[in-house]
């Protein structure tokens, strides 16, 4: 066993992820599985959820994957019954189902709201209210893991509800995390930024500025988008033992968005917290390579 295998302690643990079977969700499963954990998945998609089950099967991971919807108190509840019925155990969760379209919050309605607060917030109290139960039933402690967004940091014009939603789970998880410290019950948030899957792809800036490189190197400080593994291997760190005196905190992997704060790596001038004024005048040439 590596010094990596003993010092986080996954191997054989049992891990629920609500909507694991693509994009994040996947490379959070597959990552956990790749440690030896063994992955409960409850997922929406009934086409990604085969193919994952596939995955899993020709690695000869133990695993459960499940369509459903992780919204429904009812349907997360008697999944968490399988997972109980199958092995027993419970010792990390992470809570990815989200969904969010853009619009003004002026021309929203109080539907719109629900669904919003329903695919952002309210699956993850009962997912954890279901998890923590479980964790201090089997005496062994946990890991709670949430996936946010920068956007619970920052302004989001069109996303006004979502960005609401989800800056409310890293408040939640804060004081959860207070809440169930003495049981070694551990809650935190990863927040990333500008990830290409293909539900946030629909999401890109309407002038295609996140899928062209410049966009990437003016508004993202590492000057590159964000990968999968990037949000997956700071779950994996999160639920293992490598973190075990980590709680209430967000991790973020942005590539630096989040501390530049409004500042942006223009071609030709260079870092600059506004716009630089060719552009502002419509003089715009090409970028310098």
């Amino acid at each position: 066993m590596t010094w990596f295998e003993q010092r986080a302690g996954l191997d054989g643990t049992v891990a629920v992820v609500t909507g694991g079977a693509g994009g994040l969700g996947r490379a959070i499963v597959t990552d956990l599985a790749a440690n030896g954990v063994r992955p409960a998945v409850l997922d929406l998609d009934p086409e990604a959820a085969r193919d994952l089950r596939r995955a899993l099967d020709e690695q000869g991971c133990e695993a459960l994957v499940d369509v459903g919807d992780a919204r429904d108190p009812r349907m997360l509840g008697a999944f968490f019954e399988k997972v109980d019925a199958l092995w027993d155990r419970l010792d990390i969760l992470v809570n990815v189902v989200g969904g969010t379209f853009r619009a003004p919050f002026t021309e929203t309605t109080a539907n719109g709201w629900d669904a919003l607060l329903r695919s952002n917030l309210t699956h993850v109290l009962h997912a954890c209210s279901l998890a923590v139960a479980r964790m201090r039933a089997g005496g062994r402690g946990g890991s709670i893991v949430n996936i946010t967004t920068i956007e619970a940091h920052r302004a989001a014009p069109g996303f006004a509800v979502y960005a609401a939603a989800k800056a409310a789970v890293e408040q939640f998880a804060r004081t959860l995390a207070v809440e169930v410290a003495p049981d070694g019950i551990r809650v935190n948030n990863v927040a990333p930024d500008y990830v290409p899957t293909p539900n946030l792809a629909r999401f890109a800036h309407a002038d295609g500025s996140l899928d062209d490189p410049t966009g990437v190197r003016v508004a993202i400080p590492m000057g590159r988008a964000g990968q999968a593994a990037d949000v997956s291997h700071c779950v994996v760190f999160l639920a293992s033992h490598l973190s075990s005196y980590v709680t209430g905190t967000t991790l973020h992997p942005d590539g630096g968005t989040s501390a530049s704060a409004g500042w942006f790596n223009w071609p030709r001038e260079g870092w600059a917290n506004h716009a630089p004024l060719r552009l502002l005048r419509g003089d715009v040439q090409p970028p310098h390579p």
